[in-house]
């Protein structure tokens, strides 16, 4: 038997040890939850937005409607802005976005009419409605320029599988030569073929094809690899080899890299009888400073 008054409590006989110990265990009152505890015990509850919402992106200021962030349901904006998201705001009260605000007003402009940017910020806003997932936006840039000739090069360059692998090569050539020599410059040699074997007097190929038929035998007569760093080639479509040149250009540019190439000859190397390799080769100069 257990005797409590007050606050005091007095210890049971030992035979009553374990009807005391069942006892505490079925009565014990809850603990008082600390303030942590019960921060995390309560739901947080959904965030309120006003009609007009001031913004702040990356330290830019935006004003704008809340139906304009929710103009498109699957798209990023409309998820932060819907409530079921805690957004942070700055000293001034504006919900704050950390990223770049630079392009954020092209955002803006298409969510309340449509309007697209013009063809110089084409590519940056692209990134930035990649982020937002904005995907009515992205749609409309890749039917503009210069996007939808970007998709048409890439169309080209998806007949080259190594197409990638071949730049990467061509930068890391130019960079160990570089450093070997401490030179400010690298050169190297790179062959740009269109059509993978000659065609002789004797052949004709196919309508409308860079192709015709050749013996397993004969064709081994015409195999052979250029004397070259790296290689680009054979395709077959009407871009020639200067349209390759320049997207090779453009894309080594497009990294920082500095280059420029001119034409130095053919392989001129001998195939058969009195048939020679007339691959163009071309140096490529690339300077790092």
């Amino acid at each position: 038997m257990v005797v409590v008054t007050g606050q005091s409590k007095v210890s049971a006989t030992p035979d009553d040890a374990m009807s005391s110990s069942d006892a505490e265990d079925d009565f014990q009152e809850p603990a008082t939850p600390t303030a942590t505890q019960a921060g995390q015990a309560l739901p947080l509850l959904p965030q309120q937005f006003p009609e007009v919402v001031p913004l702040n992106v990356g330290g830019m200021f935006f004003t704008t409607r809340l139906s304009t962030l929710r103009r498109y349901e699957d798209t990023m904006l409309a998820a932060m802005f819907s409530g079921r998201h805690y957004i942070p705001t700055d000293a001034e009260g504006r919900y704050f976005i950390d990223r770049d605000g630079t392009y954020f007003g092209d955002i803006l402009n298409f969510l309340r009419s449509g309007e697209l940017p013009p063809r110089e910020r084409v590519r940056s806003v692209y990134k930035e409605a990649q982020y937002y997932s904005i995907g009515p936006l992205l749609d409309n840039l890749e039917d503009i320029q210069p996007l939808k000739g970007e998709k048409v090069r890439q169309a080209f360059l998806g007949l080259m599988p190594y197409y990638k692998d071949h730049l990467e090569r061509i930068v890391e050539i130019a960079k160990l030569r570089a450093m070997q020599r401490k030179a400010r410059f690298a050169k190297l040699k790179v062959c740009v073929f269109k059509e993978e074997m000659p065609i002789t007097p004797y052949e004709c190929p196919h309508f409308n094809s860079l192709r015709f038929e050749r013996s397993e035998s004969e064709a081994k007569l015409f195999e052979h690899h250029c004397e070259v760093d790296v290689s680009f080639g054979p395709w077959e479509a009407v871009a020639d080899v200067y349209d390759l040149l320049h997207c090779i250009v453009t894309d080594l540019s497009a990294r920082g890299i500095t280059v420029d190439h001119q034409c130095i000859g053919v392989c001129d190397k001998h195939l058969v009888n009195h048939y020679y390799c007339k691959r163009p080769i071309y140096e490529f100069k690339i300077t790092w400073w």
